[in-house]
């Protein structure tokens, strides 16, 4: 079928446009069919998107299911996958309906909430399809707005303080990658992500402000592609909106926000970052990978430091990205599938840790961790999953966070053994705070009289998690299932990094050799 990035990317759009035009009213009635409305649209999207798993063909390197034509203003839509997006589409349709059904409760303005995280879904799943750096950057950046808009409305008391600093933050940061982006069209005469990715941006020397410039222009696009995804990462130190936001947020934001949202950043870094200025890579590498071992071990401890639950997972989702970053600027086959795959797991992973504190949340309204204790002897079901998760998290073998942590730290090894020993401490700090967090929450007696009244999973909740829960254990069992499908996207992209950093260690011995 033709059309189908298209038809997965703007479904829940259309559903969106039709929710403001034809559901009136906020009685019950209207509310209900606003969630079901906004169900039916994400789980067709994701139904759709199988399709496009099935017709792909991994060993083709290439972008596949392309699709292009004029828009507006001369600009072209392109859209196109290949072994790396198609995952992070796949991810991001898998979980959207399960965020759908994770807010069934809410009562708030309910038929805004869902076109907020229709609008979401269809900004997303652009910025993993876009093959036009103008059509990546408009829906990078728009994808902003709603999130700013559900954190802003349905969050925590002190929700807009959090959106706005949320917003500032990303928004400064990718001012920067558009004056990059103009450098690239001035340099290249195209906007087409395919053709700029066989472009040779020029890397001779630079003299800027009296500084010498390694890499040149290639290094100074570098960094302002840099300035914006590490803030989406985020890497420390630009990580500070992050625990704000995630406290602040309402469970679906804390789950879109942590699962998806965060991955846009490290997909930035594998689609412009490492292909199109390699030699920027390889100059600013090593700074990369220390920052990245840096950040697992401050987010682990300052995590270690938390009273509230969802600050606690959201450092722990600042750790976690660091074994990203530095997956893959080892840039070698290991490191760059680990950072892969660890994106994927870390999605269903912190996503299932923010829906299980969401649980609770919703009986209590607190998410201080002395709040609770004894959960156990109330909410079998609930400590189960929690472990589970926990477990995940920490990364057990078994489940999918222990082979993105193994991954990564092999292929970072291969590079730097004093970066792979710092960051093997983040997993022995790692196991520390979520293995404190689960033994307070869940374990002792039930002495606090306000949990004696306080009710297991429900059907609709534990339907929620059994996907997240299958996919967590499937991937630490089955890792080929997904390394599968990005192991030859990672291979080529490896490849010609090292081709084109061969030709500057080439050019520099030249240049060593003529003085």
């Amino acid at each position: 079928m033709d059309n189908l990035l298209s038809i997965v990317t703007f479904t829940p759009l259309i559903a969106a446009l039709i929710m403001a035009v034809f559901l009136r009213g906020d009685d019950e009635a209207a509310q209900r069919n606003a969630k079901w409305l906004a169900l039916a649209a994400t789980t067709f999207t994701f139904v759709v998107s199988i399709f496009i798993l099935t017709g792909f063909d991994p060993q083709n390197t290439g972008f596949q299911f392309v699709e292009e034509r004029e828009w507006l203003l001369g600009l072209t839509y392109k859209m196109g996958v290949d072994g790396i997006s198609v995952t992070f589409v796949l991810l991001t349709t898998f979980l959207m309906p399960l965020v759908i059904a994770a807010c069934w409760d809410v009562t708030h303005r309910v038929k805004d909430y869902m076109i907020a995280l229709l609008v979401l879904e269809t900004l997303m799943i652009g910025v993993f399809c876009a093959l036009d750096i103008i059509l990546f950057y408009l829906f990078f950046e728009a994808g902003l707005i709603p999130m700013f808009l559900i954190i802003g409305i349905w969050g925590g008391a002190n929700r807009i303080y959090a959106s706005f600093k949320f917003f500032l933050y990303t928004l400064i940061g990718s001012v920067l990658m558009l004056v990059a982006m103009i450098a690239m069209y001035l340099d290249a005469g195209t906007t087409d992500i395919p053709t700029l990715l066989t472009h040779e941006f020029s890397y001779a020397p630079l003299n800027v402000l009296g500084i010498n410039v390694l890499g040149g222009a290639q290094t100074l696009m570098w960094l302002a592609f840099f300035a914006s995804f590490a803030v989406k990462m985020p890497m420390w130190p630009v990580h500070t909106w992050l625990p704000d936001a995630h406290v602040q947020a309402p469970t679906a934001g804390s789950v879109v926000l942590a699962a998806i949202l965060l991955k846009m950043g490290g997909y930035g870094f594998l689609r412009f970052s490492l292909p199109m200025f390699p030699v920027g890579s390889e100059v600013m590498g090593p700074l990369v990978l220390w920052l990245s071992a840096i950040a697992i071990v401050y987010a682990s401890l300052v995590a270690m430091m938390q009273d509230d639950m969802k600050k606690l997972i959201a450092y722990s989702s600042v750790a976690h990205m660091g074994f990203v970053t530095m997956g893959i600027f080892a840039a070698n086959q290991q490191g760059v599938d680990g950072a892969i795959f660890q994106m994927i797991s870390h999605g269903f992973i912190s996503g299932a840790l923010f829906l299980c504190v969401g649980v609770v949340y919703d009986r209590m309204h607190t998410r201080e961790i002395d709040a609770y204790g004894g959960l156990v002897n109330r909410m079998p079901a609930y400590a189960l999953i929690f472990m589970l998760f926990t477990m995940a998290n920490v990364g057990l073998p078994g489940t999918s966070g222990f082979v993105g942590e193994f991954l990564t730290l092999m292929g970072v090894f291969q590079v730097n053994t004093w970066v792979a020993l710092v960051a093997c401490t983040g997993v022995i700090f790692s196991a520390g705070y979520a293995l404190w967090l689960y033994r307070r929450v869940v374990f002792g007696d039930l002495i606090k009289e306000s949990l004696r009244s306080i009710t297991d999973l429900t059907t609709r909740e534990k339907a929620i998690f059994a996907p997240l829960v299958a996919f967590t254990l499937l991937l630490g069992i089955y890792p080929s299932l997904l390394t599968d499908i990005i192991g030859p996207s990672v291979e080529a992209l490896v490849e010609n990094y090292d081709v084109a950093t061969a030709d500057l260690v080439l050019s520099h011995a030249v240049a060593d050799a003529g003085h």
